[in-house]
């Protein structure tokens, strides 16, 4: 399974690849509307009822794009919000918060929705010995996020990527001409990994 170290690695790249798609060579209309010694503050209100995730990458993401941010939060990760909470406050330069903003909303929009739904499928099992698990079946480049949000709304992660375990599917024993053959090579693959 992924270590803290490659998980935190991924939050990493997740920031840097978004803040460069999206602000580019910069955010030109903060630039040219906004004095550099502006200050603001921003919230987060919550517009639905839900599972809210997301609030701890919002403080890397905030850190990232400008360290003087202040964050003042009012609800963690995988608390039950409803229409009109406030989950945090950010503070301080505001052509920083601006930079940060959307990466921030889109993403604890997406964790939040999954975390709701995980927990929705984590409550109705409650009482049986049945897990909800993830899968690798998600958005490309936001992998570490979408995980993230199903451990938050109750569920557990399976393998992180192609690299963390040998699950043989129908595909693979297709390819290697049948079940004996795929589970033969995989036996000797792995012998020889060891």
């Amino acid at each position: 399974m992924i270590t803290e170290v490659q998980f935190l690695n991924e939050l990493d790249l997740i920031i840097k690849n978004a803040i460069r798609e999206d602000i580019g060579d910069g955010d030109h209309t903060s630039l040219s509307c906004i004095p550099l010694e502006a200050e603001g503050k921003a919230k987060l209100l919550v517009k639905d009822t839900g599972v809210i995730a997301g609030v701890e990458f919002a403080k890397q993401v905030f850190s990232y794009v400008d360290p003087d941010l202040e964050v003042e939060n009012f609800m963690s990760d995988g608390d039950e919000v409803k229409f009109g909470d406030i989950v945090f406050h950010v503070s301080g330069k505001s052509r920083s918060i601006l930079m940060a903003e959307r990466l921030v909303l889109n993403a604890m929009q997406r964790m939040s929705a999954i975390a709701t739904k995980t927990a929705f499928f984590s409550n109705l099992l409650k009482g049986t010995s049945t897990k909800v698990l993830d899968t690798r079946k998600t958005t490309p480049g936001i992998r570490a996020l979408e995980k993230w949000a199903v451990k938050i709304g109750g569920g557990e992660n399976h393998r992180f990527a192609l690299y963390d375990m040998v699950m043989i599917k129908d595909n693979h024993i297709d390819f290697a001409g049948g079940i004996t053959a795929a589970i033969n090579r995989t036996k000797k693959y792995l012998a020889e990994k060891k």
